[in-house]
């Protein structure tokens, strides 16, 4: 039985924040803070993408990855993988090597010509699916990627992904999906990861953290 409640291994959270932050992944400003593509401001930008430049964070990403597939849906119950355009296609092909399954993406909406597909691959009917994310804000993309798995007949029960806010809306909708959410690390403990190198001070921590918790009262607070 699939277990619905978020999947994180505090271990595997905390070495995935110092990965992220030794290639300067995680960056923080404060005056002025990072605006996003919705509009909404943050002291918090992750880019994950940057692991691809280093082979070696690259790898040992991809290993914790293995490592999380492994402890909580079990190899067996991975028989493709399908990533999410655009920043989880390298991740999703990775992991696919590595387990030696086949890969495909999904595109953020189908092509409005040739074939008209959103899943870029060949999915086999009733074949068990895992959907790979970069990283999961308000699970949107993620979700589309779900949508789109099923449509082509997969059976999709699980979505990794190296990165959450944990917000309300991204759990809600996974939740009601049914799928669960295995993450390799999350804001809150990249913020303690960052505060314990001292790349952010106490106050600074403190200022993130509250941004965590409520991103829409943060901005109007700030």
């Amino acid at each position: 039985m699939v277990n619905m409640e978020k999947n994180v291994d505090e271990k595997i959270a905390l070495k995935t924040a110092q990965l992220l932050l030794s290639v300067s992944a995680v960056n923080f400003r404060f005056e002025p803070p990072f605006t996003y593509t919705s509009g909404l401001r943050s002291p918090i930008y992750l880019d994950n993408r940057l692991i691809l430049s280093y082979p070696d964070v690259r790898s040992a990403i991809i290993k914790l990855y293995i490592g999380l597939i492994r402890k909580y849906i079990g190899e067996e119950n991975v028989q493709c993988v399908s990533g999410t355009a655009t920043a989880a296609i390298p991740q999703a092909a990775l992991i696919a090597h590595e387990l030696h399954i086949p890969l495909v993406y999904c595109r953020s909406s189908a092509k409005q010509h040739g074939k008209e597909k959103q899943i870029e691959g060949f999915i086999k009917p009733e074949s068990k699916v895992l959907i790979v994310e970069d990283h999961i804000s308000t699970g949107g993309s993620a979700i589309t990627n779900i949508d789109a798995v099923r449509a082509e007949g997969g059976i999709v029960d699980y979505c990794i992904a190296s990165t959450t806010y944990e917000t309300k809306k991204a759990e809600e909708q996974f939740r009601e999906k049914g799928v669960a959410l295995i993450i390799l690390s999350t804001g809150a403990i990249i913020v303690q990861a960052a505060e314990k190198q001292g790349v952010l001070t106490s106050e600074e921590a403190e200022i993130v953290r509250e941004w965590l918790i409520d991103p829409q009262k943060w901005q109007k607070d700030h």
